[in-house]
């Protein structure tokens, strides 16, 4: 018997070579099984037939050439289990990317190389849409915090993947009781780093814990919305979200860029007065019809001809003719029901091929061709409930279902028209109308709204084309 080296050192155990691999992410990875396990008793059969205390005895066979998914899914649900009742209701969310609002302008210095030495972050602000005014000093409250770091600025300026998947997670933690959710997706835009993408979810959430109305309106979404610098629309999903078959629209400040009032009233050397009026009424803070009288009195003596002289300075809103020609070829019907005045309502229904104007009318003096300062009695005044009553006049008129109506507007005179709609949109309004009104935009281009009645970049560049 041979001596035993008192000073050899025991070997320490190793795994077999079979079982080792040269990775840790390989030996610890989980791979799918060579045979499919459908009980505990298949493994202890197969233990006692190779020998307990093998090591051969690990049912899934390892394959350091390629790991593959395991097909297990881990949940407290029965994940097949799953499929939805025919008819369940579906809500659609279209998300927008505010490429053309930045939350924040100006980098911070200590993450941009660029900012130079003494470049701060811009005073704290009131988000737009937020409170019914955005000055600071006018909130008789504390100033707000400041904005959190944008999401959008580390992961991308467009509806990146996380952005996408943080929306879902907040939506699935709103129904009350809980209640899992189907949801699919599609890139309106460019599926390469899209600016518009519309999701799709169902069921919605329980109306009896919160109603559709609230829904559109929750906190969880408002935060997301400042997080990834986006805007959400909801929308019932129906055939006649993607079909309408009259739009709508305001004028001043909508259709076109300008306040037509406040024009003329340059004309006169009275805008300072006719502009605090004219923005007061669009925020709710006066009564329409009696600031419209009190503004038109201020014109007296104006030459008749100052409508025609005012085309030429008239912007139509970016995209505005673009979308008048794609609903057109839709066939839809289009209105505009202004605040304004008649004469410059009419020009602009011809300009973008409208077929209905309704306006104020200004009253002329014969003898001398100048405004007198009154509007003409016989014809109504355009204020808010005049708005709301044209839009349902006009489709009757037209044999066309309100759920198949669209409105668009950005004043306060506009928001019963914008709720009466089956769809209505807050055009770049102000403060208080956006938190009152059912839907908001902010975008740059009113090719937006076509995107909220489904329609793809490229749906809308066919609708657009002129036909040789």
């Amino acid at each position: 018997m041979e001596a035993t080296n008192p000073t050899a050192r025991p070997q320490r155990p190793t795994l077999q070579d079979s079982l080792r691999s040269n990775s840790f992410l390989h030996d610890h990875q989980q791979y799918k099984p060579s045979v499919p396990i459908s009980s505990i008793g298949n493994v202890l059969e197969t233990s006692l037939e190779s020998g307990v205390g093998s090591l051969s005895l690990n049912p899934i066979s390892p394959d350091p050439e390629k790991v593959t998914d395991s097909g297990i899914t881990h949940s407290l649900f029965n994940h097949h289990a799953n499929t939805l009742p025919t008819g369940t209701p579906q809500v659609v969310a279209t998300i927008f990317y505010k490429s053309s609002d930045p939350i924040h302008p100006h980098l911070h210095p200590d993450s941009s190389p660029n900012a130079g030495a003494g470049v701060r972050l811009p005073s704290p602000t009131v988000p737009v849409g937020s409170a019914p005014t955005v000055d600071i000093e006018k909130i008789p409250r504390e100033p707000p915090a400041p904005e959190p770091e944008p999401l959008d600025h580390i992961y991308g300026p467009f509806v990146s993947q996380l952005c996408l998947t943080n929306f879902l997670q907040i939506l699935e933690s709103l129904p009350t009781p809980y209640q899992r959710m189907n949801t699919s997706h599609r890139c309106l835009d460019q599926h390469e780093h899209p600016r518009v993408v519309e999701v799709t979810f169902s069921p919605p959430p329980n109306p009896d814990y919160l109603t559709f109305a609230d829904l559109r309106k929750h906190e969880s979404i408002w935060r997301f919305e400042r997080e990834w610098n986006v805007e959400v629309v909801l929308q019932r999903e129906s055939v006649f979200r993607r079909h309408k078959r009259l739009v709508v629209f305001d004028m001043d400040s909508t259709l076109i860029q300008n306040e037509v009032i406040d024009e003329i009233a340059k004309f006169i050397g009275v805008e300072k007065e006719v502009s605090e009026i004219t923005e007061r009424a669009m925020n709710g803070e006066l009564d329409f019809s009696a600031s419209l009288r009190e503004r038109v009195g201020l014109l007296k003596g104006v030459p008749a001809d100052v409508f025609e002289k005012l085309k030429s300075i008239i912007t139509i809103s970016p995209g505005a003719r673009e979308l008048c020609k794609a609903l057109k070829a839709l066939g839809c019907k289009l209105a505009v029901l202004s605040g304004g005045f008649q004469p410059l309502a009419e020009w602009l229904a011809g300009e973008l091929g409208i077929d209905y104007a309704f306006a104020n009318h200004l009253e002329v003096d014969s003898a001398s061709q100048t405004l007198t300062g009154k509007l003409v009695p016989t014809y109504p005044i355009v204020d808010a409930s005049q708005k709301r009553k044209l839009l349902k006049s006009i489709a009757a008129e037209n044999n066309i279902p309100i759920a198949q109506t669209a409105a668009v507007g950005d004043g306060a005179n506009d928001l019963l028209m914008l709720h009466a709609a089956g769809l209505g949109v807050a055009w770049r309004a102000k403060s208080m109308v956006q938190l009152e009104a059912p839907t908001r935009l902010n975008g740059e281009s009113m090719v937006d709204i076509l995107h909220l009645l489904g329609l793809s970049k490229e749906d809308v560049r066919e609708l657009i084309a002129d036909v040789a």
